[in-house]
Parts: structure tokens; sequence; C-alpha cells
């Protein structure tokens, strides 16, 4: 088994060219993933984290005093109130935004930005439902910018070699994707956070930490879903009106079959695996921002390991969302690949209320 093709430049960025630039960044929200991931990403003193195409050039936030306090912090030189925002006053100090907070605010805050002539990079999962992510793709498309949602394992170099060998048939023919993604939020957070309110979070496990698999099945088979099956469950009061847990099965073409399981309340671990009909591969960890992958391959009778080097997949992403602007590129996970994701989350979200199968698409049907 040779796989120096794929291993041999295993950190390599093969979407980067030699495009020059900056792309300025106005980050809008400074929650806990912002605060402690974005900005050491984009902004740390790191040089493997460090970004090559963007900064951080303004924050926007519903506390001065704490956007203030974090320009201070990192040398940014422009803060703006969300009504600052909206009215379009400081728009010179960036070029782009990126889009976090509550997913039921997505759409709204996109729509700002495009209506002022921003690119935007907006966080998974795109919005609460499929409608409004249809509506953010509209206004983006419109409006001539950039739209691209922050599924970084899909510009993450082990998510990208593992997809070069599905294409090159080393597995065979996909017969089964296996994924999941599972942690303890309320330790993370406590109960006081808008990911346990249903109205702002548009849904539980599946909609935060289900997507990852989700996406990374689509990314990783080149293609959607036509069916799913799926069940739901929240035991502990804490999760009323969410889905705490969830595992959920999807259907392709062709007869492959994806498999996911997700929580809000379970030993943390996140990892994927892809069985072919000539072997198979599993990612370990599959989807976490910080990682040092390890690509366990097996294909007939031998076994490769493989452990790729630190990768802080939210430089990777902000850089190459930077490109795509800056070069004029279509990002692969733009609008139209999100909405495809919302489409199949309603089904697994159908199916887990009517407990049958649902073909995507034919949801309220």
């Amino acid at each position: 088994m040779n796989l120096d093709s794929y291993l041999g430049d295993f950190a390599e960025r093969d979407w980067q060219t030699d495009a020059e630039g900056t792309v300025r960044v106005a980050l809008l929200g400074l929650g806990e993933f912002a605060c402690d991931h974005v900005l050491p990403a984009l902004e740390g003193d790191a040089a493997t984290d460090r970004t090559r195409f963007c900064e951080v050039s303004a924050l926007v936030s519903g506390s001065p005093e704490k956007a203030e306090s974090v320009a201070g912090e990192y040398g940014i030189g422009a803060t703006l109130t969300y009504d600052e925002f909206e009215a379009g006053d400081g728009v010179d100090a960036f070029d782009a935004v990126y889009v976090a907070g509550p997913n039921a605010l997505h759409l709204d805050y996109a729509r700002t930005a495009a209506d002022h002539g921003k690119h935007v990079l907006c966080e998974k999962p795109i919005e609460v439902n499929a409608d409004r992510a249809r509506e953010m793709v509209r206004a983006c498309e419109a409006a001539g910018v950039t739209l691209m949602v922050g599924y970084r394992p899909q510009v993450e170099p082990a998510h990208r070699r593992l997809r070069e060998m599905v294409r090159d048939g080393l597995l065979g023919d996909p017969v089964a994707f296996h994924g999941w993604f599972t942690g303890h939020i309320l330790a993370a957070g406590g109960e006081d956070q808008w990911r346990l309110d249903p109205d702002l979070a548009g849904g539980g496990a599946t909609m935060d930490v289900g997507v990852y698999p989700l996406n990374a099945a689509r990314f990783l088979l080149d293609a959607d879903p036509i069916a799913a099956q799926a069940t739901t469950s929240a035991p502990d009061a804490a999760f009323e009106g969410l889905d705490e847990h969830v595992a959920f099965q999807l259907e392709f073409p062709g007869g492959t079959t994806a498999s996911c399981t997700a929580s809000y309340n379970a030993q943390g671990d996140d990892r994927l695996r892809l069985v072919g009909t000539e072997g198979q591969v599993e990612l370990n960890p599959a989807f976490d921002s910080e990682i040092q992958p390890t690509l366990d391959v097996e294909i007939g009778d031998e076994r490769a390991e493989y452990t790729g080097s630190y990768v802080n997949e939210v430089a990777e992403e902000f850089d190459y969302f930077a490109h795509c602007v800056l070069t004029g590129a279509d990002p692969e996970p733009d609008g139209r690949d999100s909405v495809a994701d919302m489409e199949a989350v309603e089904a697994v979200y159908e199916s887990a209320e009517t407990g049958r199968r649902v073909e995507v698409g034919d949801v309220g049907v």
C-alpha cells in the first residue's frame, strides 16, 4: 500500500495560490468561540496559528465595554455596536464579516453585511431552517459578495487527503460512513447560553455538533442524501425542547449510508470512519478546531497509520475564505452547500418526530 501521494505533503494547502493582499474582517459577536479560538488564531503570536491573508480590523458587540477591552488586548482599531453596524457606521474599517452568535440571527446579520457590500463568513449551521438559509444565499448573490459557511473540516488537510483517497477509488466503492461528535455542553457554558434556547438555536445537538458528521459525509462522498431516519432523546431537564442526543442514518444514491451520532451530554469524542468495498479509513479526531489528526488506513490485509502535524482549523478556515475573496474563487462550503445540510437536518427532525423514514426535501408534505 503506497500512500506517499496522499501523505507526502499532508499539511499542504492544495487550494492556495500566490495570491496577495489582506482581507480585513469584522467579528460580529464576542462569545466564547470568537474570544478563545478565532482571535488567538488570527491575531495570536504563534507562527503555526497566524493567518496569511486576513486580519481582524473591527469588533461588533452588544457590550461596548467588552469590545473596547478585547480591542485593546489585540490592537484592533475599530469597535461598533450592532446599531452602528446596522446603520453602516464604520464600514470602511472592514471588507468582510464573521457572523457568529445565535443561529436565528445569522440571516439578519449576513443580509446587513451584504447590503453594505461586505463578504460573509457565517458560522455553522447557516441558519435555523432551509428557507432562511436560502434567503441568505439570495441576499449575498444579489449583492455580489462571497458567502462561505464555517465548516472548518472542509479546508483541513486530513479531510481533503481523505477525499482524494475516496475519489481515486483507494477504498473501492464507498459502502458506509460512520461519524460522531459528542461532549458536555453544560460543563462548557452552563445553563445560561443561547444554544439551550430552541428559538435562537433552532435545535439541539443535531444543529450544533451533528451537522459536522452530516456535512463531512456529503463532502467525502461528494453526494447529497436522499432520505433520513432518526431518533432523538432529552432525558436531562436542562435540554427541554431540544435534542440532547441524536442518532440518524442517511441514505445516499447507490445505497451508501451514513450513520451519525451527536450528543450534548456524553463523553467528548469526535471521529469518523469510512468503509469501502476494498478498504477503510478512520480519522481521529475529526471535527475539533485545533487538532493533530491520525489517519488509520486499511486496504485488504495491509494497514498504515499516519499522524499529521498540528492544524489550527480556524486559521485554515479564515485564510481559505480570505483567499477566495482575493481571487474571486467560489468557496466549497458555500451557502448552497449549507442549504443542502439544512434540508437533511429538517428530514432528520421530521423522522425523529414521526418515527418514519423521511425523504430529504419532503418535510411537511
